[in-house]
C-alpha cells in the first residue's frame, strides 16, 4: 500500500498568509501615501518618519511612493486569492493554470519589491540619515512575500526561480537608478527645490534681524518642509538668513555642528537659545525673535 504524501502546511497556509501580509502592507503604504497628499504628521515614536516622506526620494513621477506601494501590495493581494474565485469542480483545468501563473507573477513582483525596499533601506540609512517605522514594516512585509513565495509551493525547478530574480533584479536596480538619478546629478541641490517667490521688505528686514541676532536654520536640501519655509521667507530674505545644511552631500555641508546641536528634525530653528522644530510662520519667528519691525510680511 502506498502512503499518500501529505502536503506541507507552508504549502496549504501559503496563499492566505501572502493574502494577508499583502492586506497589511497596503494598509501602511495608504496611511502613508494619505499623510504624503495631506501634509499631515505621522504618528511616529521617532522623528524619522516625517523627515523621510518629507525628502525628494518619497516621490516618484510626481506622485507619493507609497501610492506605488499600495498598489503593488493590492496586486499581490489579488494575485494571491485570484485562484480561489474558480470554480475547482466546474473549471479545474483553468485554475490549475491559474495558480502556476500567478505563483511565478507573485514570486518575480515579490523579488521586485524585495530588492526595491533594500535600496530604501540604504537611502534612510547612509542618505537620508533618518528611519521610518512604516518604510521599515513595509520592508519586512516584502522580505517576507519573497520567503513565501520561495517556499510556499513545491517549485519544480528551481533554476527557473533563480533566472526570473536575476532578470527581475536587474530589471528593478536600473529602473530604480535611472527614476532616482535627477535627485543624485551634481545639479540637484541646485534643481530640486528652486525658490520661486519673492520677498517683501518686511521679510528681508526679519531675516536681516534673525541673523543679526545669532538665529540659525538648520536643514538639509532635500527637504521639502525646509523648502516651504524658505518660500514663506522669499528669495531675497533667504539670501539673508544664516542657514547651516545638514547633509553631507549638500552645498558648504556642517554636519558635525547639527549633529553638535541634535538636530534632529528639519527645519530646525535655533533662537536665542532656544530650539523650533518645523515650518514656522513669519509671525512666529518674530515673536520668539523679539523682531519689532514691520509685520507687513508676503511674498509676490
Amino acid at each position: 500500500m502506498i502512503r499518500r504524501r501529505s502536503t506541507p502546511w507552508i504549502h496549504q497556509k501559503s496563499r492566505f498568509i501572502i493574502a494577508s501580509l499583502a492586506a497589511f502592507g497596503a494598509v501602511i503604504t495608504a496611511y502613508l501615501t494619505i499623510l504624503k497628499l495631506t501634509g499631515g504628521t505621522a504618528a511616529c515614536p521617532i522623528t524619522g518618519c516625517d523627515q523621510v516622506l518629507s525628502s525628494p526620494y518619497a516621490v516618484v513621477f510626481g506622485l507619493p511612493l507609497p501610492l506605488f506601494g499600495f498598489l503593488a501590495y493590492v496586486i499581490m493581494a489579488g494575485m494571491a486569492i485570484s485562484p480561489w474565485l474558480i470554480n475547482p469542480e466546474t473549471q479545474k483545468s483553468l485554475r490549475t493554470k491559474t495558480e502556476d501563473w500567478t505563483w511565478l507573477l507573485i514570486f518575480a513582483q515579490a523579488s521586485a519589491m524585495m530588492i526595491f525596499s533594500f535600496y530604501l533601506m540604504y537611502l534612510m540609512a547612509f542618505v537620508i540619515k533618518s528611519l521610518c517605522i512604516y518604510c521599515i514594516a513595509s520592508a519586512i512585509c516584502s522580505l517576507s512575500l519573497f520567503i513565501l513565495a520561495l517556499l510556499g509551493r513545491d517549485w519544480e525547478d528551481r533554476g527557473q526561480l533563480f533566472f526570473i530574480a536575476v532578470v527581475v533584479g536587474m530589471i528593478t536596480l536600473i529602473a530604480t537608478l535611472a527614476v532616482y538619478s535627477p535627485i543624485n546629478s551634481p545639479r540637484a541641490e541646485e534643481n530640486l527645490f528652486k525658490i520661486t517667490t519673492t520677498s517683501n521688505p518686511a521679510n528681508i528686514e526679519l531675516a536681516q534681524y534673525l541673523t543679526q541676532s545669532g538665529a540659525k536654520m538648520y536643514g538639509a536640501f532635500w527637504c521639502a518642509h525646509c523648502h516651504d519655509q524658505k518660500e514663506l521667507l522669499g528669495q531675497e530674505a533667504v539670501e539673508k538668513l544664516s542657514y547651516i545644511e545638514c547633509d553631507q552631500q549638500g552645498k558648504n555641508p556642517q554636519p558635525d555642528l547639527c549633529k553638535a546641536k541634535k538636530v534632529d528634525a528639519y527645519p530646525t530653528w535655533e533662537i536665542k537659545g532656544q530650539m523650533y522644530s518645523g515650518v514656522l510662520s513669519l509671525e512666529k519667528l518674530s515673536e520668539v525673535s523679539g523682531f519689532t519691525g514691520s509685520r507687513d510680511f508676503g511674498v509676490r
